[in-house]
Protein backbone atom coordinates (compact mmCIF):
# COMPACT_ATOMS: atom_id res chain seq x y z
CA UNK A 1 0.00 0.00 0.00
CA UNK A 2 1.14 3.16 -0.60
CA UNK A 3 1.59 5.49 2.48
CA UNK A 4 2.58 8.71 0.29
CA UNK A 5 -0.76 9.88 0.05
CA UNK A 6 -1.01 10.77 4.09
CA UNK A 7 1.28 12.63 6.66
CA UNK A 8 0.82 13.60 10.02
CA UNK A 9 -0.43 16.93 10.47
CA UNK A 10 0.47 17.03 14.39
CA UNK A 11 2.82 15.24 16.95
CA UNK A 12 -0.30 13.14 17.87
CA UNK A 13 -0.38 11.13 14.74
CA UNK A 14 -3.88 12.32 13.23
CA UNK A 15 -3.74 11.60 9.59
CA UNK A 16 -4.83 13.98 7.18
CA UNK A 17 -5.41 13.39 2.99
CA UNK A 18 -3.04 15.11 1.00
CA UNK A 19 -5.19 18.01 -1.13
CA UNK A 20 -4.71 16.38 -4.60
CA UNK A 21 -2.43 18.22 -6.95
CA UNK A 22 -4.90 20.47 -10.09
CA UNK A 23 -2.67 20.12 -13.07
CA UNK A 24 -3.33 23.63 -14.67
CA UNK A 25 -3.96 24.15 -18.56
CA UNK A 26 -1.18 26.04 -20.62
CA UNK A 27 -2.96 28.70 -22.31
CA UNK A 28 -0.01 27.99 -24.99
CA UNK A 29 -2.99 25.91 -26.79
CA UNK A 30 -5.56 28.36 -26.46
CA UNK A 31 -3.43 30.92 -28.12
CA UNK A 32 -2.70 28.78 -30.61
CA UNK A 33 -6.32 28.07 -31.42
CA UNK A 34 -7.29 31.66 -31.57
CA UNK A 35 -5.58 32.31 -35.23
CA UNK A 36 -7.72 29.51 -36.69
CA UNK A 37 -10.48 30.32 -34.27
CA UNK A 38 -10.62 33.77 -36.18
CA UNK A 39 -10.55 33.14 -39.72
CA UNK A 40 -13.43 30.70 -39.53
CA UNK A 41 -15.18 33.55 -37.80
CA UNK A 42 -14.28 35.84 -40.51
CA UNK A 43 -14.00 33.70 -43.72
CA UNK A 44 -17.18 31.31 -42.70
CA UNK A 45 -19.41 32.24 -39.79
CA UNK A 46 -19.90 35.94 -40.95
CA UNK A 47 -20.67 35.29 -44.70
CA UNK A 48 -23.11 32.51 -44.32
CA UNK A 49 -24.57 34.45 -41.53
CA UNK A 50 -24.86 37.21 -43.98
CA UNK A 51 -26.27 34.91 -47.01
CA UNK A 52 -29.11 33.41 -43.87
CA UNK A 53 -29.68 37.04 -43.86
CA UNK A 54 -29.79 37.95 -47.71
CA UNK A 55 -32.34 34.91 -48.16
CA UNK A 56 -35.02 36.67 -46.02
CA UNK A 57 -34.84 40.17 -47.61
CA UNK A 58 -37.40 41.52 -50.19
CA UNK A 59 -37.01 43.89 -53.01
CA UNK A 60 -37.95 47.69 -52.41
CA UNK A 61 -40.75 48.65 -53.98
CA UNK A 62 -40.39 51.02 -56.91
CA UNK A 63 -36.42 50.50 -56.26
CA UNK A 64 -34.17 49.43 -58.84
CA UNK A 65 -32.69 45.89 -59.93
CA UNK A 66 -30.77 44.43 -57.11
CA UNK A 67 -31.81 46.53 -54.70
CA UNK A 68 -33.38 44.80 -51.34
CA UNK A 69 -34.24 45.19 -47.99
CA UNK A 70 -33.96 43.34 -44.46
CA UNK A 71 -37.09 41.31 -43.59
CA UNK A 72 -38.10 38.19 -42.93
CA UNK A 73 -39.77 36.69 -46.07
CA UNK A 74 -39.89 33.39 -45.98
CA UNK A 75 -41.79 32.69 -49.25
CA UNK A 76 -38.13 33.16 -50.89
CA UNK A 77 -37.79 29.50 -49.98
CA UNK A 78 -41.21 28.61 -51.18
CA UNK A 79 -40.84 30.06 -54.32
CA UNK A 80 -36.97 28.99 -55.69
CA UNK A 81 -38.40 25.16 -54.36
CA UNK A 82 -41.27 25.52 -56.81
CA UNK A 83 -39.52 27.45 -59.72
CA UNK A 84 -36.36 25.26 -59.72
CA UNK A 85 -37.44 22.17 -58.55
CA UNK A 86 -36.36 20.48 -61.64
CA UNK A 87 -33.02 21.91 -61.25
CA UNK A 88 -32.87 20.87 -57.57
CA UNK A 89 -33.64 17.13 -58.55
CA UNK A 90 -31.36 17.34 -61.95
CA UNK A 91 -28.31 18.28 -59.84
CA UNK A 92 -28.52 15.01 -57.46
CA UNK A 93 -29.46 12.86 -60.02
CA UNK A 94 -25.97 13.58 -62.30
CA UNK A 95 -23.80 14.03 -58.82
CA UNK A 96 -25.42 10.38 -57.83
CA UNK A 97 -24.71 9.03 -61.05
CA UNK A 98 -20.84 10.42 -61.65
CA UNK A 99 -20.09 9.23 -57.89
CA UNK A 100 -21.32 5.54 -59.17
CA UNK A 101 -19.20 5.92 -62.28
CA UNK A 102 -16.04 7.29 -60.41
CA UNK A 103 -16.53 4.38 -58.03
CA UNK A 104 -16.71 1.93 -60.41
CA UNK A 105 -13.84 3.19 -62.45
CA UNK A 106 -11.81 4.24 -59.50
CA UNK A 107 -11.95 1.11 -57.29
CA UNK A 108 -10.44 -1.08 -59.87
CA UNK A 109 -7.84 1.42 -60.44
CA UNK A 110 -7.19 1.93 -56.90
CA UNK A 111 -6.81 -1.65 -56.44
CA UNK A 112 -4.42 -2.26 -59.23
CA UNK A 113 -2.15 0.71 -58.12
CA UNK A 114 -2.26 0.20 -53.89
CA UNK A 115 -2.20 -4.12 -54.17
CA UNK A 116 -1.42 -5.17 -57.39
CA UNK A 117 1.48 -2.71 -58.27
CA UNK A 118 3.15 -2.73 -54.56
CA UNK A 119 5.77 -5.24 -55.43
CA UNK A 120 6.87 -2.82 -58.24
CA UNK A 121 7.58 0.66 -56.33
CA UNK A 122 8.94 1.76 -59.85
CA UNK A 123 5.64 1.08 -62.10
CA UNK A 124 3.21 2.24 -58.89
CA UNK A 125 4.92 5.57 -58.59
CA UNK A 126 4.22 6.12 -62.57
CA UNK A 127 1.18 5.15 -61.81
CA UNK A 128 0.25 7.40 -59.14
CA UNK A 129 1.63 10.48 -60.89
CA UNK A 130 -0.62 9.69 -64.00
CA UNK A 131 -3.35 9.93 -61.82
CA UNK A 132 -2.36 13.04 -60.19
CA UNK A 133 -1.01 14.81 -63.28
CA UNK A 134 -4.74 16.16 -64.39
CA UNK A 135 -4.13 18.17 -61.20
CA UNK A 136 -1.45 20.01 -62.70
CA UNK A 137 -3.96 21.84 -65.59
CA UNK A 138 -6.84 23.70 -65.24
CA UNK A 139 -10.44 22.59 -64.33
CA UNK A 140 -11.50 24.98 -66.94
CA UNK A 141 -9.04 24.03 -69.98
CA UNK A 142 -9.60 20.33 -68.95
CA UNK A 143 -13.42 21.52 -69.68
CA UNK A 144 -12.70 22.99 -72.77
CA UNK A 145 -10.73 20.33 -74.29
CA UNK A 146 -13.36 17.58 -73.55
CA UNK A 147 -16.30 19.84 -75.15
CA UNK A 148 -14.13 20.60 -78.26
CA UNK A 149 -13.44 16.29 -78.59
CA UNK A 150 -17.32 16.16 -78.11
CA UNK A 151 -18.52 18.52 -80.80
CA UNK A 152 -19.92 18.16 -83.69
CA UNK A 153 -16.66 18.60 -85.70
CA UNK A 154 -14.77 16.56 -83.16
CA UNK A 155 -13.31 12.87 -83.89
CA UNK A 156 -15.56 10.78 -81.45
CA UNK A 157 -18.95 12.36 -82.92
CA UNK A 158 -17.69 11.62 -86.51
CA UNK A 159 -16.48 8.07 -85.71
CA UNK A 160 -19.95 7.29 -84.04
CA UNK A 161 -21.97 8.36 -86.95
CA UNK A 162 -19.18 6.31 -89.48
CA UNK A 163 -19.86 3.66 -87.93
CA UNK A 164 -23.82 4.17 -87.55
CA UNK A 165 -24.06 4.00 -83.90
CA UNK A 166 -25.70 6.91 -83.84
CA UNK A 167 -28.14 8.91 -85.66
CA UNK A 168 -26.39 11.46 -88.37
CA UNK A 169 -28.09 14.31 -86.51
CA UNK A 170 -26.86 13.66 -83.36
CA UNK A 171 -24.93 15.28 -80.91
CA UNK A 172 -23.00 15.03 -77.16
CA UNK A 173 -22.40 18.30 -76.12
CA UNK A 174 -25.35 19.58 -74.40
CA UNK A 175 -27.16 16.72 -73.73
CA UNK A 176 -27.00 14.67 -69.68
CA UNK A 177 -24.27 12.06 -71.63
CA UNK A 178 -21.92 14.69 -71.69
CA UNK A 179 -22.60 16.53 -68.18
CA UNK A 180 -21.98 13.38 -66.31
CA UNK A 181 -19.17 12.44 -68.33
CA UNK A 182 -17.14 15.58 -67.36
CA UNK A 183 -18.76 15.20 -63.98
CA UNK A 184 -16.39 11.32 -63.52
CA UNK A 185 -13.77 12.72 -65.38
CA UNK A 186 -13.18 15.83 -63.36
CA UNK A 187 -13.93 14.00 -59.77
CA UNK A 188 -12.29 10.63 -60.58
CA UNK A 189 -9.13 11.57 -58.83
CA UNK A 190 -10.94 12.39 -56.02
CA UNK A 191 -12.93 9.05 -55.25
CA UNK A 192 -9.40 6.67 -56.65
CA UNK A 193 -7.12 8.74 -53.94
CA UNK A 194 -8.65 7.55 -50.65
CA UNK A 195 -9.75 4.01 -51.94
CA UNK A 196 -5.74 3.82 -52.92
CA UNK A 197 -4.38 5.18 -49.87
CA UNK A 198 -6.80 2.58 -48.00
CA UNK A 199 -5.70 -0.24 -50.02
CA UNK A 200 -2.10 0.77 -49.99
CA UNK A 201 -2.24 -0.27 -46.06
CA UNK A 202 -3.87 -3.44 -46.70
CA UNK A 203 -2.30 -6.70 -44.99
CA UNK A 204 -1.82 -8.59 -47.67
CA UNK A 205 -1.82 -11.74 -45.11
CA UNK A 206 -5.13 -11.30 -44.80
CA UNK A 207 -5.62 -12.34 -48.56
CA UNK A 208 -3.34 -14.84 -48.26
CA UNK A 209 -5.35 -16.49 -45.19
CA UNK A 210 -8.45 -16.06 -47.00
CA UNK A 211 -6.91 -18.31 -49.91
CA UNK A 212 -5.57 -20.67 -47.19
CA UNK A 213 -9.04 -20.86 -46.37
CA UNK A 214 -10.02 -22.27 -50.06
CA UNK A 215 -12.00 -19.17 -50.86
CA UNK A 216 -11.84 -18.14 -54.06
CA UNK A 217 -10.58 -14.85 -55.35
CA UNK A 218 -14.60 -13.34 -55.83
CA UNK A 219 -14.91 -14.25 -51.90
CA UNK A 220 -11.67 -13.35 -50.70
CA UNK A 221 -12.29 -9.81 -52.08
CA UNK A 222 -16.34 -9.63 -50.98
CA UNK A 223 -15.57 -10.94 -47.46
CA UNK A 224 -11.66 -9.04 -46.60
CA UNK A 225 -10.69 -6.43 -49.13
CA UNK A 226 -13.95 -4.35 -49.81
CA UNK A 227 -14.89 -4.61 -45.99
CA UNK A 228 -10.97 -3.37 -45.03
CA UNK A 229 -11.63 -0.64 -47.62
CA UNK A 230 -14.74 0.70 -46.94
CA UNK A 231 -13.06 3.73 -44.97
CA UNK A 232 -12.04 5.15 -48.19
CA UNK A 233 -14.99 4.07 -50.30
CA UNK A 234 -17.16 6.84 -47.85
CA UNK A 235 -14.05 9.30 -48.10
CA UNK A 236 -14.20 9.34 -51.68
CA UNK A 237 -17.77 9.27 -52.33
CA UNK A 238 -17.78 12.34 -49.86
CA UNK A 239 -15.19 14.08 -51.69
CA UNK A 240 -16.83 13.57 -55.10
CA UNK A 241 -20.85 13.76 -54.47
CA UNK A 242 -20.57 17.49 -52.25
CA UNK A 243 -18.55 19.40 -55.32
CA UNK A 244 -20.60 17.62 -57.96
CA UNK A 245 -23.73 18.86 -56.74
CA UNK A 246 -22.74 22.31 -56.44
CA UNK A 247 -20.36 22.34 -59.81
CA UNK A 248 -21.44 25.03 -62.42
CA UNK A 249 -18.30 24.43 -65.04
CA UNK A 250 -19.90 21.08 -66.60
CA UNK A 251 -23.34 21.75 -66.94
CA UNK A 252 -22.87 25.52 -68.39
CA UNK A 253 -23.98 25.67 -72.02
CA UNK A 254 -20.32 27.48 -72.73
CA UNK A 255 -18.83 24.10 -71.60
CA UNK A 256 -20.54 20.91 -71.66
CA UNK A 257 -24.13 21.71 -70.97
CA UNK A 258 -26.92 23.53 -72.40
CA UNK A 259 -29.88 25.57 -70.89
CA UNK A 260 -31.80 21.90 -70.70
CA UNK A 261 -28.80 20.50 -68.22
CA UNK A 262 -28.56 23.48 -65.51
CA UNK A 263 -27.83 22.58 -62.04
CA UNK A 264 -28.15 24.78 -59.02
CA UNK A 265 -24.97 25.81 -59.09
CA UNK A 266 -25.79 27.45 -63.11
CA UNK A 267 -28.92 28.59 -61.40
CA UNK A 268 -26.96 30.20 -58.38
CA UNK A 269 -24.28 32.08 -60.59
CA UNK A 270 -27.16 33.43 -62.80
CA UNK A 271 -29.32 34.93 -60.08
CA UNK A 272 -26.40 36.30 -58.25
CA UNK A 273 -24.62 37.74 -61.20
CA UNK A 274 -27.17 38.15 -64.22
CA UNK A 275 -30.70 38.92 -62.50
CA UNK A 276 -29.04 39.80 -59.23
CA UNK A 277 -32.05 38.51 -57.08
CA UNK A 278 -29.89 37.99 -54.31
CA UNK A 279 -32.31 36.62 -51.94
CA UNK A 280 -33.29 33.30 -54.55
CA UNK A 281 -29.45 33.01 -54.99
CA UNK A 282 -28.76 32.90 -51.16
CA UNK A 283 -32.36 31.07 -50.44
CA UNK A 284 -31.31 28.60 -53.26
CA UNK A 285 -27.02 28.28 -51.70
CA UNK A 286 -28.66 27.14 -48.13
CA UNK A 287 -30.87 24.67 -49.18
CA UNK A 288 -28.13 23.35 -51.33
CA UNK A 289 -26.30 23.77 -48.45
CA UNK A 290 -28.65 21.92 -46.43
CA UNK A 291 -29.80 19.26 -48.58
CA UNK A 292 -25.95 18.13 -49.03
CA UNK A 293 -25.56 17.91 -45.39
CA UNK A 294 -28.50 16.22 -44.23
CA UNK A 295 -27.76 13.16 -46.97
CA UNK A 296 -24.00 13.26 -45.91
CA UNK A 297 -25.21 12.41 -42.51
CA UNK A 298 -27.55 9.87 -43.27
CA UNK A 299 -25.40 8.22 -45.80
CA UNK A 300 -22.17 8.52 -43.34
CA UNK A 301 -24.44 6.96 -40.16
CA UNK A 302 -26.19 4.05 -42.66
CA UNK A 303 -22.53 3.17 -43.57
CA UNK A 304 -21.06 2.43 -39.82
CA UNK A 305 -18.33 5.20 -40.00
CA UNK A 306 -19.83 7.92 -37.72
CA UNK A 307 -16.25 9.23 -36.33
CA UNK A 308 -16.14 11.12 -40.05
CA UNK A 309 -18.61 13.23 -39.03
Amino acid sequence: MAFGAFQSSAPGGSVAAAAPQVQRKSPVALWLLLPGILYLILFFVTPLFSLVLTSFQESVPGGFIGEYQTAFRFENYVEVVSTYFTHIGRSFVYASLATVFALLLGYPLAYVIGVKLRAYPLWQALALVLLIAPFFISFLLRTLAWKQIFSDEGFVVGALKTMQLIPADAYLTGTPFSVVFGLTYMFLPFMALPIYATLEKLDLRYVEAGGDLYANPVTVFRKVTFPLSIPGVISGTLLTFIPATGDYINASRDFLGSTDTAMMGNVIEANFLVLQNFPAAAALSLILMMSILILVSIYVRRSGTDDLL
